[in-house]
């Protein structure tokens, strides 16, 4: 999914200058009824000394604490200096005395967005759109906080209007898309990649995504086509090694898979998938010994990769040893419980050791779950964003 540290901050998640200029001009109408303290936080605002000027706005707000612009500035000046759990107190501060003050929905959800807060960024990002306030760059951060609360449905919403009015940004194009991935919305993935890959056809990136929004609709073949592209482009790309093992392996084309997932163990020798699935060759093949060093390694680089506990539970079964090969069916089943065949397996297991009752709880559970397709390694989840793009 997306990469946050390869999504600009240049338009969208800085805080606008616009905004500040709106404060200063409302603030300076007004400091003739207020104490010399106002204008010395708007002189020190007006030379970029943000840190004195959020002090001299405290002392404003200290001695008024219903100077809603006081409060505002002082969010403004706090968030400057990315201290932004307390640019949201202030920002909270003057909405409690006037919510309707212009720019002050947006900073409140551009301060939660930057400390990662993007549940909390919604509402007021919703408030910014409603009241006109830098429309489009409200929406883009209200999608891209819908993305990093996990509310791909919503995202896609306002992220489809924004991409055809922008057709030329690609950074939206991909986030929508990834939103549509994660939905399961996969031709509007793919029309999202193919027109990427128009604009900039020598991408190794952009090849990967489209395989894999293709092997998310069990295109193997086609997906097989992108990944060698990028290959051909960039071989050095992170990943794109084991997804192209990975496709040879749905079609269990071992050689050529084994080929690629040690092509990516070659830049990352310890990447955890690439040695689970390796290590499933192995023991497709009967060499137990080594498929067992290999899914062990997989196991101590990450112990999320569901393969390496299933195949080692096999060996373990077939070494009779039960305890290790309930202990690895349990660690399966906690990584994916729903899925019938582990709780089958283990049922097995605790029948041959003699444990009737849990047997048939898990017998239960096998039946009562219906078998699915595993989820693709290739379909990462999704990132939080730190950022949004232009």
């Amino acid at each position: 999914m997306i990469d946050p540290s390869e999504i600009s901050c240049r338009r969208a998640a800085c805080i606008s200058t616009s905004v500040l200029i709106v404060l200063l001009i409302v603030a300076c109408t007004t400091s003739a009824a207020q104490n010399s303290s106002s204008d010395a936080a708007i002189a020190l605002d007006q030379q970029g000394r943000f840190a004195d000027a959020a002090e001299a706005w405290r002392a404003v707000v200290k001695a008024n604490p219903r100077d809603v612009i006081a409060f505002a500035s002082l969010g403004l000046d706090l968030a400057r200096q990315e201290k932004y759990d307390q640019a949201v107190q202030a920002y909270h501060k003057a909405a409690a005395i006037n919510p309707k003050l212009p720019g002050l929905q947006l900073n409140l959800g551009i301060a939660e967005f930057k400390r990662g807060h993007f549940t909390a960024a919604i509402p007021p990002l919703k408030a910014a759109v409603a009241q006109g306030s830098n429309v489009s760059q409200a929406q883009t951060l209200l999608a891209m906080s819908y993305y990093g609360a996990s509310r791909f449905a919503d995202a896609i919403k306002v992220l489809k209007p924004l991409s055809e009015a922008d057709p030329q940004n690609t950074e939206l194009r991909n986030v929508l898309a990834q939103s549509c991935l994660a939905v399961k919305q996969y031709q509007c993935a793919l029309t999202q990649f193919r027109a990427m890959l128009q604009q900039n056809p020598n991408s190794a990136a952009v090849h990967v995504l489209l395989g894999e929004a293709l092997d998310a609709e069990h295109k193997t073949d086609e997906a097989i086509k992108e990944f060698q592209a990028a290959a051909q482009l960039d071989p050095k790309q992170p990943d794109l090694h084991f997804g192209l093992g990975y496709l040879y392996w749905e079609l269990r084309n071992f050689d050529d898979a084994e080929r690629e997932f040690k092509a990516e163990l070659a830049l990352n020798p310890t990447h955890p998938q690439a040695l689970a699935y390796l290590g499933d060759i192995e023991l497709e093949r009967g060499n137990v010994d080594r498929a067992e060093s290999l899914l062990r390694q997989a196991i101590e680089a990450s112990n999320k990769v569901r393969i390496a506990f299933l195949d080692l539970s096999t060996i373990y079964m077939k070494q009779n040893k039960r305890p290790q090969e309930i202990d690895a069916l349990q660690h399966a089943i906690a990584l994916d419980p729903t899925q019938p065949d582990a709780h089958y397996r283990l049922a097995r297991a605790y029948q041959a050791t003699g444990k009737q009752a849990e047997a048939r709880a898990e017998f239960a559970k096998s039946k009562e779950l219906r078998p699915k397709p595993e989820q693709s390694p290739l379909a990462k989840p999704a990132s939080a964003p730190q950022n949004p793009p232009q």
